[in-house]
């Protein structure tokens, strides 16, 4: 079975809900016509179907290699494709073009990473990375230093990774032992070991950059004392080109369960050289630029997964032939019927469907945000896109992915036995996509940021602002014709977020358990009723295509598709709400030696 990119469904979000035709006078999306966009989404689907999906599987059964040299050895046709991808520009989509890149808009970028990282996972995640890196340096490098090292970021002739993660510490950043000693002429010396470090080393790029969280000696302990530094494999000259080999070494890989065609490193720093990014101290608010774009991405990916076990599923659900129709025959001719006749895979192909399509949305949407807080020239719009930035990241992540993973669990019982086996392709995308409920933040952290930080920030400006905005939708859709299912479905999910963000704000400050123990369903009740929102949007711009004369059997799907999302999977923010605001008390009242 092939992936097919859901170029269609790309299209119809950017041009017929998002509408960013609209923004054509906004800097980035000058340059974006929708005729250029159409092209950009279909030729992503062509490359990636074309050269990185062939390699999904070569990538997780040959995985990367560690050589006694401390090189990476990246799995056959890797590195040709990562050529490719450099030669056609695809890493410089949402790069800026002053160090340069395309200039184009995130949202757009986000097309061709979610086609590339279904195609693909473990390979997408090294350009993935290196745009982070790229961001952070953007954010609060030196001139000298976006000079030198953006453009080769941009272009992914140079790679880019994040280096946080220690043996004793992960999320707790403050434990860091990794230490920087100046060296008087603007250097550092870094000292430390980092594991875990996607893209660590490998053999694709001519050089990688390092982005890393040390101590400077005599800091503050704990996250005040924390810096940024670039350590870069090899030590740039003058003219930009890759010079002395720093002493940073990739002492190892990881073995994982899936992911094998991403190198996952044990870095050795031994006094490696690197330069500090932005002041001393403030190294943690700098890699946050990173590691939020990196959850986004992370989001992305439990979409991505998602889509292709979802079509694995449905094609094998098409061809296997197995007992016949509770309503009689439908292959009367053959032994048996496809079991896509049967309502209970039709359940787990519609659930799939219904959370990928709403998903991918909700990810699309979010996108646009970012987008919109750098670029738009109205203040109040770029505060409401940075305060639902900030609000939705954590949902984004922790709640598409654990969706992500549930779509991929699916795929697997839809092909029953095979599924269990190696010979079908749905066993790796559960394998790959199970990282992405745990890095860069575990699911649980993002659902306590969500209850402990953005709902609280600005006095809860950001969280306010979604529910006018959906109140505001709401009122404007009650009559039109077809959307009363969408809009009766909205009210009510909003209605339930609403008392538990009451209930959170009454009862988490009092005892900060409570907010602890609600914060994974308050979480899921979030995800649902931005995915409710983004429904009732398709659902909107299909019923005007549709009275606009259009025959595309497209716009019928997907009315088909949101009605069983608001009838089947909506029902459930009513028990997240239930749970949610129980409290702690029974959840806490066993001690630690009943486990």
């Amino acid at each position: 079975m092939s992936y097919t990119p859901p170029v269609r469904d790309h299209i119809f979000l950017l041009k017929e809900v998002l509408n960013l035709e609209t923004y054509s006078a906004l800097p980035g999306f000058e340059d974006a016509p929708m005729d250029l966009v159409e092209q950009i989404v279909e030729e992503a689907g062509r490359f990636t179907a074309g050269v990185l999906a062939p390699l999904n599987s070569v990538g997780d059964k040959e995985g990367c290699r560690w050589n006694p040299d401390h090189t990476v050895t990246t799995p056959k046709g890797f590195k040709e494709a990562y050529a490719q991808l450099v030669e056609g520009g695809w890493p410089a989509i949402g790069a800026v073009k002053a160090y340069g890149g395309q200039g184009l808009p995130h949202v757009v970028n986000l097309s061709f990473s979610e086609m590339s990282s279904s195609a693909n996972m473990a390979f997408s995640m090294y350009p993935g990375l290196t745009h982070g890196c790229y961001s952070a340096i953007l954010n609060g490098g030196s001139d000298a230093q976006k000079d030198l090292y953006l453009p080769k970021l941009a272009s992914g002739q140079w790679g880019g990774t994040m280096n946080l993660t220690e043996p004793h510490c992960g999320t707790d950043l403050g434990l860091l032992r990794t230490k920087a000693v100046p060296q008087g002429d603007g250097s550092y010396k870094i000292s430390g070991t980092k594991i875990w470090i996607s893209g660590g080393e490998h053999d694709m790029a001519e050089n990688i950059v390092h982005l890393v969280l040390a101590r400077i000696e005599g800091a503050p302990e704990g996250v005040r004392g924390i810096s940024l530094f670039i350590v870069p494999k090899f030590i740039p000259d003058a003219d930009g080109k890759p010079g002395p080999r720093n002493s940073v070494f990739c002492d190892g890989l990881e073995e994982k369960m899936g992911i094998h065609g991403s190198a996952t490193c044990v870095i050795r720093h031994e006094e490696s050289v690197g330069w500090l990014v932005g002041e001393e101290n403030r190294g943690l608010a700098l890699m946050f630029v990173m590691m939020n774009e990196a959850r986004l991405g992370v989001g992305l990916q439990g979409v991505a997964q998602a889509e292709a076990a979802y079509q694995a599923a449905a094609s094998f659900a098409k061809e296997r032939l197995q007992g016949r129709s509770l309503t009689g025959p439908k292959n009367p001719n053959g032994p048996a019927d496809p079991i896509i006749v049967h309502p209970d895979v039709r359940r787990m192909l519609m659930d799939s469907k219904a959370l990928i399509e709403g998903g991918r949305a909700f990810m699309f949407w979010t996108a646009l945000q970012g987008d919109l807080s750098h670029s738009h020239p109205d203040e109040a719009v770029r505060q409401k896109a940075a305060d639902y930035m900030a609000l939705l990241t954590p949902v984004v992540k922790g709640y598409l992915t654990d969706k992500g993973l549930q779509v991929c669990s699916n795929a697997v019982q839809v092909h029953g036995g095979s599924g269990f086996t190696e010979h079908f392709p749905v066993s790796q995308y559960m394998r790959d996509v199970r990282i992405a409920l745990i890095y860069e933040g575990t699911n649980g952290v993002q659902a306590l940021d969500l209850v402990g930080r953005k709902l609280a920030a600005n006095g809860g400006r950001a969280v306010m602002t979604f529910f006018a905005e959906i109140d505001a939708f709401v009122a404007a859709n009650a009559g039109a014709e077809g959307m009363k299912e969408f809009v009766d479905g909205l009210a009510a999910a909003k209605a339930k977020l609403q008392d538990g963000t009451m209930w959170l704000m009454q009862n988490g400050l009092a005892n900060p358990d409570n907010a602890g123990a609600a914060s994974s369903d308050y979480m899921h009740l979030f995800g649902l009723t931005g995915l409710a929102y983004m429904w009732a949007l398709m659902a909107k711009a299909s019923l005007a295509a549709i009275a606009a004369g259009s025959a595309d059997p497209f716009y019928q799907t997907k009315l088909t598709v949101g009605r069983y999302f608001v009838q089947r999977l909506l029902p459930d923010a009513d028990a997240h709400l239930k749970k949610a605001i129980t409290g702690s008390e029974l959840m806490m009242a066993l001690p630690a030696e009943a486990f």
